[in-house]
């Protein structure tokens, strides 16, 4: 090669080395007085035009960029792109002149540095503007993101199913924001790769720019989206990085608030195209290190950048480009619109009204910018807009939704998978649409089954809204707005193993709390038709049935008749993390199960599991029908969530993070006093709030932790009778680091209680 090289350019080599490579061969070549690149690529007819068309603009460059690009080289007979024979290899080659400088990739990166970045892409991108060339215009292909589509073919690379569906939600947000939006945006020929190996750096300022490989025909705004996208994401803070380089550019050449519109969802589809096609390079060719060099730092931003309020980005854009902040409804008016046509029955968290517009997986967005982290919402399961649940819902949308008088698949498919985690004797369901109608399904069939009416519940136990619900939830009934406990229900003692008859020091407490049961049960003078509890009593304040205490009460339920009914609306799917069902932690198995909350993660759905006989004799009465319970969308969605629960390992890391989560804050309630207890299980926790050192429930000092998480951005709630319990039951992605921050803010709070007491 150095001898085909010394022949054609006139030069005598000193050094030849091998620069790294994407997908094609680069050379340095060193001579007594200059220094060259000869790149090589594997020849096709189509990358050889793409070559000279790559030249073609160096070229239309040279006059005005002399200094600051590669300029190509002609061989002898003054062409500027040969096709040669290397080692027996056909191969499309050109010699560039060498670019002195440090790059930016190891650069110290200042301000001044990134202004001087975004002056030098305006202007560059001014001098593109005019430059017309039918063979760029004409390529298509994964790096230029109008494309961004092409790249989906990759995601089943990317190893790990949560990176995959974080990729994949960003697909589904530029399909919405971006797709609508393309036939207005400006379009011209860009660089289109201004990465930190791409740009050099000379006396803290720009001082060139090299590899004109990905130059594209393509939105004006992606040299933006693209330089913010490798300039940012080593940063703890991108945007404030970003915003620089906005400036400066917009400066030279004024950007269009369309543009900046969805310059947030470009970025992202950069860095989502990045993690792509690194993880295909190496399921091509492990060995490839050139191909994975910024997947590490491109993951780092991409789950940074969905941390980021897509509209608070917006904003901080249209800032740095002299646009005014977009223009907000006040949330009194909001409020004042809500109450013109809803009740006011109908609460709202917190003392300042939150203005929700947007969520994706552990965050939800506000109307001001401002992102929430959610340790509280149990319904979102698997995450807010999950991808996958998303999909599920809008393909089935688009099929079929009938009701269950027609056979389709999705019905006994959902089915089959759903009974699939229950013990076999637990093999029959019926759908409904929350899991209220499931509590009210589930008493109809137990009266049916047993012949009578009477209910065995838990005191502060809660299970839906509809009139039958409320009848068997004592935190409704026995509310001082309540109507008051109905003659036909028998209320048991709550088994509180902190405040209760039998507490924690007494290893037998739940089963002492189980006899007491039994002996309400014997002493009942009419049949008990069922007894019905959560495994941990959520309104009471995630309060879990003690060990032993349900393998009392079920067998003398039973035994004089009766059915044994678990709520696992809130516990089931995993949340619980040691188990499937919160059930199971009891070593028992109930007559019927009610499921509703995450079991479509929000879409609303319901159902009541049970055995044969149950449904059996429920058979032998009037049609059971429901107009929209087991509709195939329901069933969908229903399935995409256990697909999500398992391929994300989602129970598992509801064990581990839970753990995690439990343990910092029982190293609160070693370092506080307010703190008198912390239980639950996986991610649904109960963290009680007393007056120091006692257990009296201190009820402002929790409304008071609510409302300064609300004001750091966390959203958590409080409950029990005094509303004095912490509880937290976030979606199943939450991490070790959100449970991290989530305690650490908590710490924040107290800490400052008591400098002020």
């Amino acid at each position: 090669m150095n001898t085909f090289l010394e022949n054609e350019f006139s030069i005598k080599i000193l050094n030849t080395k091998i620069l790294d490579g994407y997908d094609n061969k680069n050379y340095h070549i060193t001579t007594e007085e200059e220094e060259f690149i000869y790149k090589t690529y594997t020849y096709s007819e189509a990358l050889k035009d793409t070559v000279e068309a790559e030249n073609e603009v160096l070229l239309y460059l040279q006059e005005e960029f002399d200094s600051l690009i590669p300029n190509p080289v002609p061989f002898k007979d003054n062409s500027y792109v040969k096709i040669v024979d290397l080692d027996n290899d056909k191969v499309i080659s050109r010699m560039l002149s060498f670019l002195k400088g440090e790059f930016l990739g190891k650069a110290k990166h200042t301000p001044a540095l990134f202004e001087s970045l975004g002056t030098f892409l305006a202007t560059l991108d001014i001098k593109l503007k005019d430059l017309k060339n039918y063979t760029i215009q004409a390529r298509k292909w994964e790096w230029d993101i109008q494309y961004f589509d092409i790249n989906k073919k990759y995601i089943s690379d990317i190893p790990d199913a949560k990176d995959r569906n974080v990729v994949l939600y960003f697909f589904n947000q530029f399909e919405e924001i971006v797709r609508p939006v393309i036939p207005e945006l400006r379009k011209q020929v860009i660089h289109n790769d201004a990465n930190e190996w791409n740009i050099l750096v000379k006396n803290g300022e720009i001082s060139g720019i090299i590899d004109f490989g990905d130059v594209a025909h393509t939105f004006l705004i992606n040299e933006l989206a693209i330089a913010i996208t490798y300039g940012c994401y080593d940063k703890e803070n991108p945007l404030d990085w970003a915003v620089i380089i906005i400036k400066a550019y917009h400066q030279v050449l004024p950007i269009e608030e369309k543009e900046l519109k969805i310059l947030y969802y470009l970025i992202a589809a950069r860095l989502c195209t990045s993690v792509c096609n690194s993880a295909h390079a190496l399921q091509a060719d492990p060995d490839n290190i050139y191909a994975s060099v910024s997947e590490k730092s491109a993951w780092k931003m991409l789950y940074r950048w969905l941390a980021i309020n897509p509209i608070k980005a917006e904003n901080e854009f249209r800032k740095a480009a002299a646009f005014s902040k977009l223009e907000q409804t006040p949330v009194n008016e909001i409020l004042e619109r809500r109450l013109q046509h809803i009740s006011p029955i109908l609460s709202l968290s917190y003392k300042k009204p939150i203005h929700m517009v947007r969520s994706a997986f552990q965050y939800m967005y506000d109307a001001d910018g401002n992102t929430f982290l959610d340790a509280y919402n149990n319904i979102p399961h698997v995450g807010h807009s999950h991808p996958k649940v998303v999909e599920a819902g809008k393909k089935q949308m688009a099929k079929l939704n009938t009701n269950t008088r027609y056979l389709f698949d999705e019905l006994a498919i959902y089915a089959e998978k759903l009974l699939g985690h229950f013990p076999n004797k637990l093999n029959r369901v019926f759908f409904v649409n929350s899991g209220s109608a499931a509590s009210d399904l589930a008493i109809r069939m137990a009266n049916n089954h047993t012949c009578s009416k009477h209910m065995m519940v838990m005191e502060l136990g809660y299970h839906g809204n509809t009139q039958t619900s409320i009848e068997i939830s004592d935190y409704k009934f026995n509310n001082p707005k309540g109507n008051g406990q109905k003659k036909h229900i028998i209320k048991t003692a709550i088994p509180d193993t902190y405040k209760g008859v039998y507490q924690k020091d007494n290893s037998n407490a739940g089963q002492l709390y189980g006899l007491d049961a039994v002996t309400q049960i014997k002493e009942s003078i009419v049949p008990i038709s069922a007894f019905i509890s959560e495994p941990i009593v959520g309104c009471a304040g995630q309060v879990p049935l003690p060990n032993g205490y349900l393998n009392e009460v079920y067998p003398a339920i039973r035994a004089q008749g009766g059915v044994c009914i678990s709520d696992e609306v809130q516990t089931g799917f995993g949340r619980l993390g040691q188990h499937f069902w919160g059930f199971e932690a009891s070593d028992v198995i109930p007559d019927m199960v009610i499921l509703g909350k995450p079991i479509a993660n929000g879409h609303p759905m319901g159902a009541v599991v049970c055995t044969e006989e149950i449904a059996a004799s429920f058979e032998k009465g009037v049609e059971f029908f429901s107009s929209f319970g087991g509709n195939p969308v329901s069933c969908a969605i229903a399935t995409a969530v256990l697909d999500v629960i398992e391929e994300e390992g989602l129970q598992e890391n509801a064990k581990l993070v839970g753990k995690h989560y439990n343990s910092r804050l029982r190293a609160l309630m070693n370092k506080y006093p307010c703190i008198g207890d912390v239980r639950g299980s996986g991610l649904f926790i109960g963290c009680e709030i007393v007056k120091d050192n006692s257990k009296d429930p201190n009820t402002e000092l929790a409304s008071h932790i609510k409302n300064e998480l609300r004001r750091k951005h966390i959203l958590i709630s409080t409950d029990g009778p005094f509303d004095n319990i912490i509880k937290t039951k976030p979606a199943l992605c939450f991490s070790k680091e959100n449970a991290d921050y989530v305690v650490n803010a908590i710490d924040e709070i107290l800490k400052t209680h008591y400098n002020n007491v």
